[in-house]
């Protein structure tokens, strides 16, 4: 089974699909008549969407993610 994730960054337009598998990063523009279309329009609306992620956290670089950025 693949397993990916779409991303949006708050206060960010973009929406990416993050293939693990693969290991890569490709932004996306889905249709808004898709259900995926539609969800990104209530994220743009100020909605918090999470379906199948138990643990995400945004950060401001890498450097971030391992100097206690959570502390």
């Amino acid at each position: 089974m693949a397993q990916v994730v779409v991303l949006g960054l708050k206060g960010t337009a973009d929406l990416w699909l993050v293939d693990f598998d693969a290991g890569t990063v490709t932004p996306i523009d889905p249709s808004d008549e898709s259900q995926l279309g539609q969800a990104d329009n209530l994220r743009q609306a100020g909605a918090t969407i999470v379906k199948g992620v138990d643990f995400a956290v945004a950060a401001s670089s890498v450097s971030a993610v391992g100097g206690g950025f959570m502390d």
